[in-house]
């Protein structure tokens, strides 16, 4: 018996193979659709909206340490505006679920604006300002932030959404965006307060914050893409598309994947507070602890410039495989902590921690946006900003208490445990999603 004959069609044929040129072209040509999907000056909007936020932690520890000369003082009132934050974010998600981004925002810039106003107020009204009251007013101020940063990520979830033919990888160069904007903003607002605070007065980046968020968040809320995040059930809001019916059990797993992913970002804030910690006694072994803001920006500045280039990674390189990849670099990083080093050598080091850093966050907010429950996308991603300022305090309190106790080494392994959490999270996120998606 002869074998049957083979047509054309019958044989396989391999996927072209793609160059990195055309990698890289891809990559600026999925950027170009960005402002075109969000309409006129919405990215530098959603950038500068979310400054005042960046500034307000170390604003407020400026203040309260310029006025009561008290660093235990200015580190309640700094811990207080991240507690603030971390309980008060999860709630604005929440609230823009169900009543849509505008409405919450608007109420929101008004009550943070108060809030800075009462900071201010707490802190320069008298010769010697009431700790319970500057404690109070920093709770406050953090607890009313507007979250920009969480809901710009959600309307570009929906601009993609609804736009026909949209590529899935679009989501990454979304997130890749918001990620880089929030390495810069949280790179700029730290530098304008030491700036402002050093050469001009302590109260001026409050009062810069207080008028951009006047300013800027009310421009944010009424941008015509919010209108792209209206809760289900609203009369303007796009109609759903169509899902394909999950297998069964999907739902329970995309339920177990939120914890993971906001336990990831808890231990990413823990790495960032710890390396912060760790840092400033580092410094001050050499020279000026104060050289520990211009040391960390080294990685937030390689994080910026690699968590744009997601959007050339393969696409077969997927978010579980991703996050294993990237925690364990951080894991590596981590240990080179424990060598040896000089204020020039630990750049370097720095700098190779940031090339891990951008990517594995943006890799954590799309798999947020990727599993969150129907209608909860604001709250899954306020939780997940939440995560991470609860992180940073402990990471700050963990570290610092053995930076105390031991000197910078001891303190920077608390990133290092941090990194190998995540690793051991994300091992567990791969196994999950190959059975969700």
């Amino acid at each position: 018996m002869t074998a049957p004959s083979r047509t054309p069609s019958d044989v396989h044929t391999p996927p072209p193979s793609v160059s990195p040129w055309e990698r890289v072209a891809g990559m600026f040509r999925q950027y170009a659709q960005l402002p075109r999907l969000s309409g006129g000056w919405y990215m530098l909007l959603t950038m500068f909206a979310r400054l005042p936020l960046a500034m307000l932690t170390i604003g407020a520890m400026s203040l309260v340490t310029a006025v009561t000369h008290s660093y235990a003082t200015a580190g309640l009132a700094a811990g207080a505006v991240g507690i603030g934050s971390a309980l008060g974010a999860p709630v604005v998600g929440m609230l823009a679920d169900r009543l849509g981004q505008r409405r919450v925002l608007l109420a929101y810039a008004a009550a943070n604006v108060a809030a800075l106003a009462f900071l201010l107020i707490s802190c320069l009204a008298g010769q010697d300002p009431s700790v319970p009251a500057v404690v109070v007013a920093a709770f406050a101020s953090g607890l009313t932030c507007p979250q920009v940063g969480p809901l710009s990520r959600v309307r570009w979830i929906a601009l993609i959404g609804r736009r026909p033919g949209s590529r899935a990888g679009m989501n990454d160069v979304a997130m890749s965006f918001e990620g880089t904007t929030d390495e810069l903003t949280f790179v700029l607002g730290p530098a304008l307060v030491g700036v402002l605070a050093a050469f001009l007065a302590p109260w001026l980046p409050l009062v810069l914050a207080a008028a951009l968020t006047l300013v800027l968040v009310p421009l944010f809320a009424l941008h015509p893409s919010a209108t792209a995040a209206l809760p289900a059930g609203h009369p303007d809001a796009a109609a759903s598309p169509t899902t394909t019916p999950e297998a069964p059990g999907a739902g329970r797993l995309r339920a177990l994947m939120v914890p993971l992913a906001v336990l990831a970002m808890v231990c990413m804030g823990t790495f960032f507070g710890g390396t912060q910690a760790a840092l400033s006694a580092f410094a001050g072994e050499f020279a000026d602890p104060e050289l520990a803001g211009l040391l960390y920006s080294a990685m937030g500045l390689s994080s910026a410039v690699v968590a744009l280039s997601i959007a050339a990674w393969p696409e077969r390189f997927g978010h579980g495989a991703r996050w294993v990849t990237c925690a364990a670099l951080l894991v590596i990083g981590s240990a080179l902590f424990l060598l040896p080093l000089d204020l020039g050598t630990v750049i370097p080091v720095l700098l190779v921690l940031g090339m891990a850093v951008g990517p594995m966050m943006v890799t954590v907010f799309a798999i947020g946006a990727q599993v969150a429950p129907a209608g909860r996308l604001s709250t899954v991603m306020t939780a997940l900003s939440s995560g991470i300022v609860a992180g940073t305090a402990l990471g700050y309190a963990v570290a610092g208490a053995a930076a105390q106790w031991g000197g910078s080494h001891p303190a920077f392994l608390v990133p290092g445990v941090a990194s190998v959490l995540l690793v051991l999270l994300g091992v567990l996120a791969a196994r999950t999603l190959r059975r969700v998606v």
